[in-house]
């Protein structure tokens, strides 16, 4: 699904405005290919597509569809090039612009994307679908203010749509507005009341809490039978976390058995194939290798990186940390797995993975290069302070790069107890990725196979990664943040200690919790669950028996 299409608002006066163009075009096959896509069947669309091309290399509506193919199989490099011809043939044609301007976005060129929706605005400056979409990239930067000033501005315009309310809703969340994304996510609701990520937007803010009356209304809308699927595992996950509040632990977990279960079928994670990466990976970075290299890699020692699980604490570790003056948060950056994609040199999600073996064939300016890359590309989520956090939790796959290109980042290694960091995990409705998530035996592997790469890291580069504990700053927040400034070679600062008083943006699912004191109540949620719990406990197997409880 495309940027624009996520908001459920633009499509049908962007559908429109397509069919016209196709059909002053006089191309029929566009027209048929259109409809495929509008099916989902972009296997029938391209074709269709290429066979226009075919008659006439110059078509610049073969072009924008084709490159609209291209975004939905995630073929975006060519979309881009699709995009770039066209406009350079028809520098007027506004649905390519708007393509363009999403693949950029998508390509996460987002000073690129905000020209040329600038472009567009200047052109038609109340278009809600540019609108939208300038919204959306001003999120992706983090400038969330404005966004929201853009959507309102939508809103006010007439375009009220459950997909505006609930990207307006998630950015209030997300600069600390709690009231006024609760009002957002109600009014989604209010609009479609079977919107299965109204409920749960509203569940996972962690602090908010259903009615009586809304469980029996999620209970009913989740028997309709006209329900979609995503529709159903959003209310379900909803339902798990509003009967878990209610302290009806049995019912709680039936549903989020069953709100997994799906999400499961659908992202096909296999256990197996991640074992066998983090074992490559761990082959690949041998002291050697280290040593031989190291010389190389940009010494600029801005970034802190905080690594782990997701649900493991690294919020809070952020929230500390980025109340330091000398330190600024950003979000969680895929720069780092961007560029370790790029070394894998997949085409294909089929095709065997180079990485990191590929690194071998890298000089040494080559990976000085890539750590000026990453600095350069994160410049647009900073303000200017001297350093700044990545919070990507799966980048403790790729320690090893990261020191090979950024041999003075700091690395945290946030950790907690494994029942309660995967059990949160399970309960977790994420938007995308970590699919080893959805299944109590896969994510009990998968943090088995973490820990066993993070004690590789700390054997093949002993000192380079701090751990640090989830329960031991919970415990005694103090000894701990004087632990990590002193780490990352930071003056202690009283802040630090108040970090629950930083308005700083947050995008986590613990944005809500990370503005509050530190508390201990959550340390052991899971045990009410203890009794369901059992394939959790086969696959942490011998971690359990080294946890820090």
């Amino acid at each position: 699904m495309s940027d624009r299409d996520s908001n459920g608002m633009e499509s049908v006066g962007a559908q429109k405005a397509e069919r016209d163009a196709l059909r002053a075009a006089g191309s029929p096959e566009l027209l048929e290919a259109a409809d495929h896509m509008l099916a989902g069947a972009f296997g029938k669309a391209e074709p269709l597509c290429r066979q226009v091309l075919s008659r006439n290399p110059l078509d610049v509506n073969a072009m924008r569809l084709l490159a609209e193919i291209g975004l939905e199989v995630g073929r975006l490099e060519d979309a881009e090039a699709l995009l770039e011809r066209a406009l350079e043939l028809a520098p007027d044609f506004h649905l390519a612009r708007a393509s363009y301007a999403n693949v950029l976005a998508r390509r996460g060129k987002f000073e690129s994307a905000l020209t040329e929706l600038d472009l567009l605005l200047a052109n038609d400056p109340d278009h809600p679908g540019h609108l939208v979409l300038k919204a959306n990239t001003l999120v992706r930067i983090g400038e969330h203010e404005k966004a929201i000033a853009l959507y309102q501005r939508v809103l006010g315009q007439g375009g009220s749509t459950p997909g505006i309310q609930m990207s307006l809703g998630h950015s209030l969340k997300t600069i600390g507005d709690q009231d006024g994304a609760i009002h957002a996510y109600n009014a989604a609701r209010a609009a479609k009341e079977d919107l299965g990520d109204a409920w749960w937007s509203l569940a996972n803010l962690k602090t908010f809490r259903f009615s009586n009356e809304d469980i029996d209304t999620m209970v009913e809308v989740a028997s309709r039978e006209g329900i979609t699927r995503d529709d159903y595992l959003h209310i379900a996950f909803a339902l798990g976390k509003a009967l878990e509040d209610l302290g009806r632990y049995e019912e709680s977990f039936t549903w989020y058995r069953r709100g997994n279960a799906i999400r499961r079928r659908l992202v096909g994670y296999n256990a197996d194939e991640n074992a066998a990466d983090m074992q490559r990976i761990a082959d690949y970075f041998c002291v050697r290798r280290i040593e031989d290299r190291k010389d190389a890699g940009h010494h600029d020692p801005a970034p802190i990186f905080i690594v782990g699980l997701p649900r493991a604490g690294s919020t809070l570790l952020e929230q500390i940390l980025a109340s330091h003056s000398m330190v600024e948060g950003t979000q969680e950056l895929a720069d780092i797995i961007s560029i370790a994609r790029r070394i894998a040199g997949k085409k294909r999600a089929t095709d065997p993975s180079r990485y990191p073996g590929a690194i071998s064939d890298l000089s040494d300016k080559d990976l000085t290069a890539l750590g000026e890359e990453y600095i350069e590309r994160t410049r647009i989520y900073r303000q200017g302070a001297p350093h700044f956090i990545d919070k990507m939790p799966n980048n403790f796959a790729h320690i090893g790069l990261i020191r090979l290109i950024l041999p003075r980042a700091k690395i945290i290694d946030a950790r907690r107890h494994p029942m309660a960091c995967c059990f949160s995990g399970y309960k977790q409705l994420f938007a995308k990725g970590q699919n080893f998530t959805y299944s109590l035996s896969d994510i009990g592997r998968y943090y088995a196979d973490y820990v066993g790469l993070m004690q590789h890291w700390h054997r093949v580069m002993p000192g380079h990664v701090l751990h640090v504990q989830y329960e031991d700053v919970v415990r005694d927040i103090e000894v701990q943040v004087h632990r990590i400034l002193d780490y990352c070679g930071l003056p202690f600062e009283e802040d630090c200690l108040r970090f629950f008083e930083n308005r700083r943006a947050v995008r986590t699912a613990s944005s809500e919790q990370v503005r509050q004191p530190i508390y201990t109540s959550g340390l052991n949620q899971w045990e009410n669950f203890a009794p369901w719990l059992e394939p959790l406990r086969a696959a942490l197997d011998d971690r359990l028996a080294d946890a820090k409880t």
